[in-house]
């Protein structure tokens, strides 16, 4: 997960049994901004000797960042720490002593229940506090650290640093801007796991994003639990004293050299404000892709919910975001079989999906977390859940096949992030967040090409090079089968 750096000590300063370099693997559940926390970690513990280990049979430490979103979250969780306590004792019986850490969501969650059903834990820590993993370590003790600390743990972390594998050059990043979120949704712990909304300082956010740009970072994914919240301070010459809203954070980096891209995830419906609609329209760099989550197209049950909008505001919000940028794709996060959920509830979120026409979707059957007002509601049985969620899937899946299909026979332009799966095919992505196979040189990685759209795949568009570096149309046999 992290990069093999090692800190280096002058020879005549021993370092401390604990600071000696050590091997580390995290295991990442949930979302894109668990991501970006694991890395951070990464770089932490790079700082004390820490490299990436392969897999954790090789590691010293086993790091478990995990997320408490799906349907039992703490249960996986403690699943793992099972398969993982033998390794430890057998790291151990062979004279190598291995430590185990929970970080992030079920840890903040669950606390010190975590140390009382497993012995072989050795840390845990929520995702507030995982700038204190180097004193949690190096205390020696088992430790619980769950506490919503005053300091920003943004303010103890290194910058991200170079990638130093062989070949890796990562050409897109996510930046954490906000986190935490007021919203109180009735099925969701976020709340009470990350805490309330906290923006980072704009100077922080933008060290951070010309770091990423001196690296080659070209797409940047801004992050947040409820990141169209953002109002983050500026202090600085010139500053008019007021904090910025994302709007103005993504036209300050718009101007940020080698940053071809934005995007921005997670957004509330509520916070979409007017500024931020016109950033779609007036930002070039700002994609044209914006995942909106609803949750459902009943008013009723967006009420129980406490969603704080109903079905009409959110399909202005549609229309008026579609005005500013006619080309823009739409993603969102369905909920199926919330409690007290009906059969004409279900209707009206199917009706939505139909006016909205979405590119993409997540969907999930409702399943009750502990400690939230939804919990203790009436629940729908879970047969009806599931006849509800492939009804809806199937019609998201069409949509998302027609949004693809419309791609064939446009040139679009492709970021060239990876190589594919076939000798000398590289991997992208569009503007709309799709995948694109194309046949091209190698020295082409990093760099954003016209790329023409001939075929289109169950998940993928197929396509070859356009432009100034144009190639013959292949005649081979496609790798995908085609959509009609």
């Amino acid at each position: 997960m992290g990069a093999n750096v090692r800190r280096t000590r002058p020879a005549q300063e021993a370092a401390p049994h604990w600071m000696a370099e050590r091997k580390v693997y995290i295991k990442t559940y949930g979302c894109q901004m668990n991501v970006y926390d694991s890395d951070r970690m990464a770089d932490i513990l790079a700082a004390e000797g820490y490299s990436a280990a392969d897999a954790p049979e090789d590691a010293d430490l086993i790091l478990l960042n995990t997320c408490h979103i799906r349907e039992k979250a703490a249960e996986k969780v403690y699943s793992e720490i099972g398969r993982l306590r033998r390794l430890k004792a057998a790291g151990e019986a062979a004279g190598r002593p291995v430590r185990i850490a929970v970080a992030g969501c079920v840890a903040q969650a669950e606390g010190e229940e975590i140390l009382k059903r497993s012995q072989a834990v050795d840390v845990v820590v929520g995702p507030q506090s995982y700038h204190r993993l180097p004193a949690l370590l190096a205390a020696g003790a088992r430790a619980v650290e769950t506490a919503f600390p005053t300091e920003s743990k943004f303010d103890h972390m290194p910058g991200p640093r170079p990638d130093q594998r062989a070949g890796a050059r990562p050409v897109s990043a996510f930046l954490t801007v906000q986190e935490g979120c007021d919203k109180f949704c009735t099925f969701c712990v976020v709340p009470y796991t990350r805490g309330a909304e906290a923006s980072r300082p704009v100077a922080k956010i933008i060290k951070e994003a010309e770091a990423l740009a001196a690296r080659g970072v070209k797409d940047v994914m801004l992050l947040g639990q409820n990141v169209n919240a953002y109002h983050g301070a500026c202090h600085g010459a010139g500053d008019d004293g007021e904090a910025w809203s994302l709007a103005r954070l993504l036209t300050r980096l718009s101007r940020i050299a080698g940053i071809e891209r934005l995007r921005y995830t997670t957004s509330h419906p509520r916070d979409m404000s007017d500024d931020l609609i016109a950033a779609h329209r007036d930002l070039d760099k700002l994609m044209p892709y914006l995942h909106l989550p609803v949750q459902a197209g009943s008013d009723r049950v967006l009420s129980a919910m406490n969603r704080r909008h109903d079905r009409a505001f959110y399909l202005r919000l549609v229309e008026r975001l579609r005005d500013a940028r006619p080309d823009l794709a739409l993603s969102g996060d369905f909920i199926v079989g919330f409690p007290g959920e009906t059969d004409a509830d279900f209707e009206d979120t199917m009706r939505l999906i139909e006016d909205v026409r979405y590119a993409s979707a997540f969907s999930f059957k409702y399943s009750p977390r502990p400690g939230t007002p939804a919990a203790e509601m009436e629940q729908v049985p879970e047969p009806v859940k599931a006849e509800r969620l492939a009804r809806l899937q199937a019609r998201i899946s069409a949509q998302e096949q027609a949004f693809n299909a419309g791609m064939r026979g446009r040139t679009i332009e492709v970021l060239l992030e990876k190589p594919g799966k076939h000798p000398g095919q590289l991997v992208g992505k569009s503007p709309w967040l799709q995948a694109v196979q194309v046949d091209a040189p190698a020295e082409l990685l990093g760099a954003i090409v016209s790329v023409t759209v001939d075929r289109v795949g169950t998940h993928s568009l197929f396509g070859r090079l356009a432009g100034a570096h144009a190639t013959p149309a292949p005649t081979s046999v496609p790798r995908e089968r085609a959509i009609a």
